[in-house]
């Protein structure tokens, strides 16, 4: 009987381990180095790296959300401050990436549903807490978005 029940339990702590192990958000983020920051010109995915099509929001942790067309200059410019931004926050904030030009996950469909008003570069960030702290379009200055996100640790 003990033989069975410290089965069990090895391996429900197995399946518990490998629930909470999984990486929630984005990691690795890096800036295509081949973008053309003077046209609309399709160079590819802006930001590339592990686990882009995850969509989860998750308490407790900031949350940084981009979502960008390929083939806009202004999105190019606005990955670039993610990247960015990523390099300081990391570990601290999760960040997602929403590629509106290639295939999305459920949870991304549900954050483009929430939050994207069909205007490109589109960020949201929800802070520690859940609660929405920044939710615009357009280009937005790095220093304007770490301010946001250092009161979201607060929340």
């Amino acid at each position: 009987m003990y033989k069975k029940l410290s089965f069990l339990t090895i391996f429900i702590c197995t399946i518990i381990l490998m629930a909470v192990s999984t990486g929630y958000a984005a990691t690795g983020l890096k800036l295509n180095p081949n973008l053309d920051y003077s046209s609309d010109s399709n160079d590819g995915p802006l930001i590339t790296g592990n686990n882009m099509s995850d969509g989860g929001v998750h308490a407790g942790k900031p949350a940084y959300i981009i979502f960008y067309h390929r083939e806009c200059y202004n999105s190019k410019r606005q990955a670039r401050r993610t990247v960015d931004l990523y390099e300081k926050y990391s570990g601290k904030v999760d960040f997602i990436v929403v590629d509106l030009d290639s295939a999305i996950s459920k949870e991304q469909k549900e954050l483009r549903d929430r939050f994207y008003k069909n205007y490109i570069p589109h960020v949201t960030i929800i802070d520690g807490k859940g609660n929405v702290a920044y939710n615009s379009s357009g280009e937005v200055d790095a220093k304007a978005l770490s301010a946001i996100l250092d009161k979201s640790f607060q929340g």
